[in-house]
């Protein structure tokens, strides 16, 4: 068999009574951390806009308000709502924001077909491993040839979740990944730009893998190899055909792997951040240890003078400016990055490329700082927070979020047909 025949033959056959609880409890908790970054983000953003003027019939609600679309409307919609802030998780490995385009589709087509709480679970559990193995296949590799991973290995998620939620056959489920994989894609070029456009791959992969679904229902057909085939995935984009990454499944969980960010910026500096945490006095110069594949998406030339605040996102020498002069990095801290002392700070930090075995993400971070006064000290962090379902609610208190956090999601008046859905999965 075909990697997309092995994947969709176990995703159709998964039962929530073969997951091990702390899978699923991982599940549940990046959900609802996804719920929690989706309500934060606010509601004045393009994709919702659009989403309102596609309309379609009232199959799926946009996060965070009352408004009803066509389910793949709503995975648009919803797939930037959940990325807006940069606040999403992250799978290390893959380099991946999981929950971003699995949610959406989830969601959408969950509420669309009226499925239950487990269901849905179900299908997102099919999802993160998906998106999860697609990224850690190739440990940076989408990210060097400029694709973002999220949104290459996303519409294959989307797709296989809601090809179980619309109960599609083996051969249909087949089909859909093939079809998905025309669709995969994401450029990294904002990141000369500081544009936006990063928010929107989500989005983009969620709405694809939801019409790709639909399509292989509606009698459409795609590539079997589409992942391993010449002009696959991983052949047509990275150079790299035969690569099959569909391994261990029911055997190694991907999503207990999958982490909770602590900061609403790029992964790859949040080690930096815990290592400039604490830091004060007259700083004449740090320099940051990073990791080669590190080094062009969150350093260089012009990284410490940001034009927007989603470039500021991508900042490591504005960011760790950011912590040590306000002592924490929240979502108000990108609000205005036209500030002297940050600014002043951040030119006086340079980056180190040096050598690490493994991924970018799972790098530590370590500082070497000189003060004014001549001596130095080196601020060293691990890399990334324990996973757990307090990570997720103190990242909410932590930035403010009120009754538009995670733990509270339930008690929004406006997400009325989505309650009993959320309520069965958190119960």
């Amino acid at each position: 068999m075909t990697a997309a025949e092995r994947l969709a033959g176990w995703a159709l056959d998964l039962s929530l009574e073969q997951v091990p609880k702390e899978a699923a409890d991982a599940a549940l908790r990046h959900l609802l951390d996804g719920l929690g970054c989706a309500v934060a983000a606010g509601t004045d953003l393009p994709a919702i806009t659009v989403a309102r003027e596609l309309g379609g019939p009232p199959e799926a609600t946009i996060l965070g308000t009352a408004w009803q679309v066509g389910a793949p409307a709503a995975a648009l919609a919803n797939g930037m709502l959940v990325h807006a802030l940069d606040f999403d998780d992250t799978h290390a490995g893959g380099l991946v924001h999981a929950t971003a385009p699995v949610l959406p589709a989830a969601f959408a087509v969950g509420e669309e077909t009226g499925a239950s709480g487990a269901d849905v679970l179900a299908a997102a559990l099919t999802g993160y491993e998906t998106i999860c193995r697609l990224g850690a296949a190739v440990p940076h590799g989408f990210h060097a040839r400029g694709l973002h991973a999220t949104a290459t290995c996303g519409v294959f998620a989307a797709a296989l979740a809601a090809a179980r939620l619309y109960g599609l056959t083996h051969a249909e489920t087949v089909d859909a990944l093939g079809i998905a994989g025309s669709q995969a894609g994401g450029l990294l070029e904002f990141l000369n730009t500081g544009s936006s456009t990063k928010q929107l791959h989500p989005g983009f992969a969620a709405q694809a893998g939801v019409l790709a679904a639909r399509l292989a229902r509606a009698g459409a057909s795609g590539p079997a190899t589409v992942l391993e085939g010449p002009y696959g995935l991983y052949g047509a984009l990275l150079g790299l055909p035969g690569l099959d990454p569909v391994t261990e499944l029911g055997e190694r969980w991907e999503v207990t792997r999958i982490g909770v960010k602590p900061y609403p910026a790029c992964q790859l500096l949040h080690a930096s951040l815990d290592a400039a945490r604490g830091l004060k006095g007259d700083i004449e110069e740090i320099v940051a240890e990073v990791h080669p594949d590190t080094a062009p998406i969150v350093c260089g030339e012009g990284k410490d003078r940001p034009r927007t605040p989603y470039d500021a996102k991508f900042s490591l020498p504005w960011s760790v400016a950011a912590m040590i002069v306000d002592g924490e990095v929240t979502v108000r801290t990108y609000a205005d990055v036209d500030r002297p002392e940050v600014a002043a700070l951040a030119a006086k930090i340079r980056h180190e490329v040096v050598a690490f075995p493994g991924v970018a993400a799972e790098q530590p971070g370590r500082l070497r700082v000189r003060f004014a006064d001549g001596t130095s000290t080196v601020a060293l962090a691990p890399a990334g927070p324990a996973d757990a379902e307090e990570s997720v609610r103190a990242k909410a208190r932590g930035n403010g979020l009120g009754e538009r956090a995670i733990g509270l999601v339930l008690d929004l008046a406006n997400l009325p047909t989505l309650r009993p859905l959320i309520q069965e999965l958190i119960v």
